[in-house]
């Protein structure tokens, strides 16, 4: 496998005969990511950089499409922590049959109702599930992340009592599936120092596991939306299967294409007063585009104090993936404003950027359709993720080499 080509800007401009700036621009508005070498240089991956320039330079025809698989495989597939059924619907269409789904939220619960109604929803404490050894190939749950600690006394599974981890860890044991999937933010990959990371992988491993991780980026995945995920991936000890992650593809897909004839939906609205700002702001913009005087007004004491604060008064752009999806596009933090009507995104345009199809119905009142669409996960990621499992069980697939920690950390935005 080749290894990845890290660069400065000044030598990939030369390579690709684009200027520094360009470059420069692409990494601060999330596009491509860089980090600083052991000289303090800004390092950057000269196959993104392709990337980006191949769809901002060349093809002009739009990719997006929900992805599905034409045959449902023989593999079966326990999920906890279900949600409104992003990582599920996708995993079932790339052909992975789900014999239980696990969630506790009520309102995500009818969702999954709704639209699956073949599908076995438990809605559980997921503490007081029972499982059975083989009862599934899969164990794959987005546990939230809690706060444990992992010095203690090192009694390894003992120590994480207690947390939502713990209860995904005991469904693995109990279950004894082939692979268990962990899903969870890329902030988890440095959370209390990377030591919360290194106590789950130790976890899976004390229970007879063979692990790898990784930070997924939903926009070189058939999804238009910077989303970032960390997905770990377990495999049993007693199994000859290689350990692979989904293969980022040469292209991204802008808003534009993505929200193109999107049904009409509730959403929320702006006060006057902020719609007053925010019509000031242009695509792609924020607030550093208002006058200084409207600056002020309003951050408030923000305006005084360090950091971009680059999500707020946002306006998102037509021409790249949408920023991260929030429970509520209209959060002054992470504002998520329609690249061209003066209004938040709506309901359905979440769905869209999410990559639900257009016939899946959200349960509950429409802020409770906003937070279950923004906890998700986007179903083409869990399309990836799943079609990447059928080929890791079939054989087909070769081991990744996955970047050190190091390179991780600093690619995502952390302290080495």
């Amino acid at each position: 496998m080749r290894e990845e080509q890290f660069i400065t800007a000044g030598e990939a401009a030369f390579k690709l005969g684009i200027s520094i700036d360009t470059i420069r621009r692409w990494d601060k508005k999330g596009l491509i990511k860089s980090f600083r070498d052991e000289r303090n240089d800004r390092m950057f991956s000269l196959e993104e950089i392709k990337r980006i320039q191949n769809k901002t330079q060349g093809d002009k025809k739009s990719k997006f499409k929900i992805l599905k698989n034409k045959e449902t495989s023989k593999y079966t597939a326990i999920e906890l922590f279900a949600g409104a059924g992003g990582t599920a619907l996708g995993m079932e269409n790339a052909g992975i049959q789900h014999i239980l789904l696990n969630e506790y939220d009520k309102h995500a619960c009818e969702t999954l109702r709704i639209n699956k109604p073949n599908w076995n929803v438990v809605e559980q404490d997921v503490r007081e599930l029972k499982f059975f050894e083989g009862q599934a190939d899969i164990v794959q749950g987005g546990f939230p992340c809690q706060t444990f600690s992992c010095a203690g006394n090192k009694r390894g599974f003992e120590d994480i009592r207690g947390t939502l981890f713990f209860e995904f860890a005991r469904c693995v044991k109990e279950v004894r599936p082939k692979i268990a999937i962990g899903e969870n933010v890329k902030g988890l990959l440095n959370h209390d120092d990377g030591q919360t990371i290194k106590t789950m992988v130790g976890v899976l491993e004390e229970i007879g596991y063979r692990v790898k991780y990784k930070v997924l980026r939903s926009q070189y995945l058939d999804i238009p939306q910077k989303r970032e995920r960390l997905i770990i991936i377990g495999v049993r000890n007693d199994l000859n299967i290689s350990i692979a992650f989904p293969k980022e593809k040469d292209y991204i897909i802008p808003l534009r294409e993505a929200l193109h004839k999107c049904p009409k939906s509730a959403g929320q609205e702006y006060p006057e007063t902020k719609k007053r700002i925010m019509k000031l702001i242009s695509p792609g913009g924020y607030w550093r585009d208002l006058p200084e005087k409207l600056q002020k007004e309003y951050m408030g004491a923000s305006y005084f104090m360090g950091g971009g604060k680059t999500g707020m008064a946002r306006r998102l752009s037509w021409d790249e993936p949408s920023l991260t999806l929030t429970c509520s596009p209209a959060q002054k933090q992470t504002e998520r404003c329609h690249p061209e009507e003066t209004r938040p995104l709506s309901v359905r345009e979440y769905a869209r950027i999410q990559t639900f199809p257009d016939s899946w119905q959200f349960s509950g009142s429409v802020a409770q359709q906003y937070k279950q669409i923004g906890n998700a996960v986007p179903v083409n990621l869990g399309y990836y993720i799943g079609d990447t499992i059928i080929k890791m069980l079939e054989g087909e697939i070769e081991e990744d080499v996955v970047e050190p920690v190091r390179i991780q950390q600093q690619l995502f935005g952390f302290a080495t």
